[in-house]
């Protein structure tokens, strides 16, 4: 007999139109009766905290590296509800969109100004990218959505989509700077209206790189990894604003060849921060997390009194929301009320302890009795899902 509670849930982040008498319904915990289920494809062994340590020192080179170099912080965990944390990547997606179309149309006139055609390019390349946030705009929006019939754990997927068309994107961006760069190499273009190419690629680099720190910080604090891969967008759009600046100022100094080598360079820049962009994202979508989550999940449920053993935990990312579930084991002697109580316990301080998390469901089981067979099972060996303990 397996007990089946759901942590209380945060209800505030979505309308309820559906529930004429919402004031009375009751959001607490829910008993779901008694049900068996599988547990044929989870690990037992020890977590391995080996790949979270940050061994990135400390002292100019380390707070630079932390800043340019794209790394997980799927452990982030904020106090704010779903709907705040939404709100914010809502808000910082609206903020940068601004700063980059001031940034755009900054160096439209002195476009105009200058009549240079390769920064018009530039500009026209600047404000394209710039208008990739929309779709995370609207997928911020979507995962506000209330879960539905067809969508039962509602449409926070629709965040890493996002995020896999800004990879895309980046993807794009590097591709374009190699291609540009191998031209210029093979057919080499003098640089005209070396001032104003100048100005305009520091106004670029400057409104970039300031919408990625912005980005990125938000994307970290609510769990975006999305946000996070739109701010790394943005700071590649930087870099190749500042390459503009960097092989004007050699071809200045008598280095005509000097765009085209830097543009090869940051196309390696680009690339360096697709990969880490491709690892975060790619991992949301295969639902990994950061090993350090499930440890701090499990290291709450032995802490409840009552659970004698934690059997299994369970977390996934939809969006930049946790979901949860985890199997305890309790004294065989208890019954079903006492059952229930520790795990209404069990949910709610882990609910507690990771704000990240919208909702969890606790399976109890009697304590030494939890189902391990099953792993060694060939594949393909069915088993009935409403199986008896022995």
């Amino acid at each position: 007999m397996t007990e089946h509670v759901h942590a209380p849930r945060d209800h505030a982040d979505h309308p309820h139109a559906e529930h004429a008498d919402h004031d009375g319904h009751d959001h607490g915990t829910h008993e779901h009766g008694t049900h068996g289920h599988e547990h044929g494809d989870h690990d037992h062994g020890t977590h391995d905290h080996g790949d979270h340590t940050h061994a990135e020192g400390t002292g100019v080179v380390a707070r630079l590296r932390h800043l340019l170099v794209p790394h997980s912080h799927d452990h982030a965990q904020s106090t704010d509800t779903a709907l705040e944390s939404s709100a914010d990547g809502i808000r910082a997606v609206k903020i940068s969109l601004v700063v980059l179309l001031v940034t755009a149309l900054a160096q439209g006139v002195v476009v105009v100004l200058s009549g240079s055609v390769a920064l018009l390019a530039d500009t026209v390349h600047n404000l394209s990218d710039a208008l990739t946030a929309l779709p995370l705009w609207v997928a911020f929006v979507l995962v506000r959505r209330p879960p539905s019939r067809r969508y039962t754990f509602g449409l926070g997927r629709v965040e890493d989509l996002a995020g896999l068309l800004i990879v895309v994107m980046i993807a794009l961006s590097a591709v374009v700077a190699a291609w540009e760069s191998i031209r210029r190499l093979a057919d080499p273009q003098p640089v005209t209206h070396l001032g104003a190419v100048l100005g305009a690629g520091v106004i670029g680099f400057l409104g970039n790189e300031a919408v990625a720190i912005y980005r990125t910080r938000v994307g970290r604090r609510i769990g975006s990894a999305a946000l996070v891969a739109d701010g790394q967008h943005a700071r590649t759009d930087g870099w190749t604003s500042l390459g503009v600046v960097a092989g004007g100022l050699g071809v200045w100094l008598g280095f005509p060849l000097a765009d085209p080598v830097v543009g090869l360079l940051i196309t390696v820049a680009i690339v360096g921060v697709l990969v880490g962009a491709v690892r975060d994202v790619g991992r949301r979508l295969l639902d990994g997390v950061d090993p350090a989550l499930p440890a701090q999940a499990e290291e709450v449920l032995v802490g409840v009194a009552g659970v004698e053993s934690v059997d299994e935990v369970r977390l996934r990312w939809i969006g930049h929301r946790l979901r949860g579930e985890a199997v305890i084991g309790v004294a065989p002697t208890l019954d079903v009320v006492a059952a229930h109580d520790i795990a209404t316990r069990a949910a709610a301080a882990v609910h507690a302890a990771m704000p990240n998390l919208d909702a969890v469901s606790v399976h109890v089981e009697p304590a030494g009795m939890h189902r391990t067979e099953s792993h060694s099972l060939p594949v393909g060996t069915h088993v009935p899902a409403e199986a008896p303990h022995p």
